[in-house]
């Protein structure tokens, strides 16, 4: 671990198929643009996003959970002190084409600032939609970490993100095999 805006920067680890709720999982290899790898598993069992509730998170600039609230807490299934100094990828669902992050991350270095949908895993396997925003945090006229506010995605926005990030899986995985 190392020392980061004072949290200590953890090293994501392969879940563990017994925290998993259900019996019907699936499990794959997920690979970071840190070359990292984890190994997932994951169902379809969606946890509804609570209509009057928001996540809040900090990250610092290297995107390592430095504070979460409540609402990120009992969505994602981690324990406060689980979350925090983790990657924000721990959430990364194998159903996120890795293009996704990479147009966040793009955008929050030219604008400072992002929004979108995305599908977060739960630490026990299921699964929640948000409607993400991201903006970067500036302290003496310099970045130095990132916050983000998610809600509820609309149903609408989650069917057609479903067939569009199914369709860049595909096309990942095809540039992968060639």
């Amino acid at each position: 671990m190392t020392k980061s805006m004072d949290i200590e920067k953890k090293t994501l680890q392969d879940m563990k198929v017994n925290e998993v709720k259900g019996d019907d999982y699936k499990e794959v290899v997920l690979h970071y643009y840190d070359k990292t790898s984890r190994k997932v598993y994951y169902t379809d069992i969606e946890t509804h996003f609570p209509s009057d509730k928001k996540i809040i998170s900090v990250t610092d600039l290297d995107g390592y959970i430095i504070q979460v609230n409540e609402v990120f807490v009992h969505m994602s299934g981690f324990s406060r002190k689980e979350l925090i100094g983790m990657p924000h990828s721990i959430l990364r669902h194998p159903d996120m084409p890795r293009i996704a992050f990479k147009g966040l991350w793009d955008a929050l270095n030219k604008d400072g600032h992002w929004h979108g949908y995305v599908k977060n895993l739960r630490k026990d396997g299921g699964f929640y939609w948000v409607s993400a925003s991201v903006f970067a945090l500036h302290r003496h006229g310099k970045v130095v970490g990132y916050t983000s506010s998610r809600g509820p995605a609309p149903r609408d926005q989650v069917i057609a993100c479903t067939k569009l990030y199914k369709e860049l899986l595909d096309k990942e995985m095809r540039n992968r095999v060639s």
